[in-house]
């Protein structure tokens, strides 16, 4: 293997693997899923704070998550969070607990997310493009500066589309995936 360190472009890739996969876990499936409510901001205490350091997130049932919180004054803040942050879920309060029940997706909200999930691809697809020709242009580069001959850069570029054809494989499978737990 020619001397040049590709560990730059592996890591870009490592990153948009794993971006894709958070974006996924906050996609609505019509299952309860703990991770939609981690981007939600509670107030309290005067602050906005994370509803993970209010409360407790637990899965009741397929499509019911109960948030316990740690302080039962915050009960109302918490159902309120989660009701004004738009995510087409149904909140219900019983004192000592939220309950947060979701509803069956209908066919036409599921072609949506589905769309969603697909953009979601396409922008993780871009980021390996970009990964991929940013490091095309530096091999370029060592080769006209004399430090790689035109064998090492073409082993090189070989390489290269082997990695891309890897992560646009685990980008693929991770959507196909994302898009079954819809269907189901």
């Amino acid at each position: 293997m020619p001397d040049f360190d590709l560990k730059p472009f592996d890591e870009k890739i490592a990153a948009a693997k794993e971006w894709l996969a958070k974006e996924y876990r906050g996609l609505r499936t019509g299952r309860a899923a703990p991770a939609i409510l981690d981007g939600i901001q509670v107030s309290a205490y005067g602050s906005m704070m994370p509803l993970k350091q209010v409360g407790n997130v637990g899965v009741e049932d397929a499509r019911t998550l109960r948030v316990s919180a740690y302080d039962a004054g915050l009960i109302k803040d918490i159902e309120r969070a989660i009701a004004g942050a738009n995510l087409g879920v149904g909140t219900s309060s019983d004192g000592a607990s939220v309950r947060v029940s979701f509803p069956e997706l209908s066919g036409e909200r599921r072609e949506q997310m589905v769309k969603f999930a697909k953009g979601k691809l396409e922008e993780a697809r871009t980021t390996v493009r970009l990964a991929r020709d940013e490091s095309w242009k530096l091999v370029q580069e060592r080769e006209r500066e004399g430090t790689l001959t035109e064998d090492d850069k073409f082993q090189l570029k070989d390489e290269l589309q082997k990695r891309i054809d890897k992560a646009n494989e685990d980008l693929q499978s991770a959507f196909e995936s994302k898009e079954k737990e819809m269907s189901a």
